[in-house]
């Protein structure tokens, strides 16, 4: 199935009705927005089964899988934002200075307006609803641009968006980068974009003209350091998981091994034994391991297991966009599999001796959205202390970004600005302050000639002690 290109006109009209509808100040309402919320959530129990039947088609995608790392976690957000969304919203008071006394000080939390949603095709569901939560919540418009590499679901998105709602509050664009080329023309009030760093700086580039905001979801190489006193068992079950889900189309996904030397024969034979434990029949004919997007990027991680030892794995099946969960070992630190994001099922394997080693190494590239460690907790924070991430886990993968307590995001070339639950709400508002003064008095001191300035400076100067 291919998707047609939206035309240049069609994206014109959609930008226009949004920032008429915008106008209009509907959007505000918050009772207004919890009844989208509400609209949401129903089209997307009655939209269900097709998407998840979509997600299958495209990716190989279990329903387990899919409700796991896709719908649930949507599921989770709208509730989260049905809840907490009047206090997301309300008008907060805050102390006021004796300078600026008798007035009051507050925080007025405003949608920041007509917006743009770019997601890519790895998590098509949970990486383009997810943030139009934030969106709705927020009080603003939205057009959605998904990926045209996964054209079923990217299809069944766009009718389920229409049956929910009208299009000039929400509306979607389909097609390929001459689309997004288009899209990126226009002015919004915001544009939320998950994809690659290159695709990242080409919006950027385009609305640099309208200093527009961002937020920037991207990805990059997120290193698994597994240390001498690791749980060597639960620490290969752990990396096995989250390799494999997605089948490492994930953009947290640790992306390469860093392993003491002292365990790593150790490691790579418990690494066999836990994949094994997650899929008892191999993962060619599971049911519950995702297949690659397409052919081009098959061809592109084939290309990778020329850049070591295959000593795990190895085996694929190109006509079926299957490969198989792979260690390489024997990888030099400038192959392309250790200078470019992997994306798929390939571990390459590096070691070391000391932890200042991982350290100088992860500093010295390009800042990752995920970093994970596995060792004491004690050498955990002190490795995390010493570099930077995105996110980190200690002990574990991926699962920093189920908690919605917590922000999800990146740093540097891994992105910019951080959502889930009220912080997606904080991405798509802007924090108004507002100071109101009364008309009964006013103050002689902070007018010309400034005959009180002895007194002022001593109160200004009490505040900065």
């Amino acid at each position: 199935m291919a998707l047609e290109n939206t035309s240049a006109e069609r994206i014109q009209e959609l930008v226009e009705k949004q920032r008429a509808f915008y106008a209009t100040g509907a959007t505000r309402d918050v009772k207004w927005r919890k009844a989208q919320l509400k609209a949401f959530n129903a089209g997307l129990h009655k939209w269900e089964k097709p998407l998840c039947e979509a997600l299958w088609q495209d990716l190989h995608k279990s329903y387990e899988e899919a409700f796991m790392t896709e719908l649930g976690l949507v599921y989770g957000e709208i509730g989260e934002a049905i809840k907490k969304v009047d206090k997301w919203a309300r008008r907060k008071s805050k102390p006021t200075p004796l300078t600026g006394m008798p007035s009051s000080s507050y925080i007025v939390r405003e949608p920041l307006g007509c917006t743009l949603i770019v997601s890519p095709w790895n998590y098509p569901v949970q990486l383009l609803l997810n943030p139009l939560v934030g969106a709705i919540a927020a009080g603003c418009t939205a057009i959605l641009k998904p990926s045209p590499y996964v054209p079923t679901i990217s299809k069944v998105i766009e009718a389920f968006i229409a049956d929910t709602f009208a299009d000039e509050y929400v509306g979607v664009v389909q097609g390929n980068r001459l689309v997004n080329g288009e899209l990126f023309k226009h002015r919004y009030d915001l544009v939320f974009l998950t994809g690659s760093p290159s695709l990242g700086r080409i919006a950027m580039a385009a609305q640099a003209q309208y200093l527009t905001p961002m937020v920037l979801e991207l990805g990059g190489k997120s290193p698994c350091i597994v240390d001498k006193d690791a749980n060597l068992k639960l620490a290969a079950r752990r990396i096995a998981w989250g390799k494999c889900l997605n089948s490492g189309q994930t953009c947290i996904a640790p992306d390469y091994l860093f392993l003491h030397e002292d365990i790593k024969e150790a490691f790579i034979e418990a690494f066999k034994q836990e994949l094994a434990g997650l899929y008892p029949q191999g993962t060619e004919q599971s049911d519950k391991f995702v297949h690659i997007v397409k052919e081009s990027a098959f061809e592109r991680l084939e290309s990778y297991l020329a850049d070591g030892k295959v000593v795990v794995g190895g085996h694929f099946d190109k006509s079926r966009l299957w490969m198989e969960p792979t260690l390489l070992d024997g990888v030099s630190p400038d192959a392309p599999v250790m200078t470019e994001e992997i994306f798929g099922p390939i571990f390459p394997i590096l070691t070391f001796k000391d932890r200042s080693e991982v350290v100088a190494f992860v500093n010295q590239r390009e800042k990752p959205l995920a970093f994970y460690y596995f060792g004491s907790a004690e050498a955990g924070w002190d490795i995390i202390g010493r570099t930077t991430s995105g996110g980190a886990c200690i002990n574990d993968t991926i699962m920093h970004i189920a908690n919605p307590n917590i922000p999800f995001g990146g740093v540097g070339n891994s992105g910019m600005g951080s959502y889930h639950s009220e912080r997606s709400f904080l991405a798509f508002s802007h924090e108004r302050a507002v100071v109101k003064t009364p008309t009964w008095i006013d103050l002689k001191f902070r007018y010309m000639p400034y005959g009180m300035f002895g007194l002022i400076k001593k109160m200004l100067m009490i505040h900065a002690e």
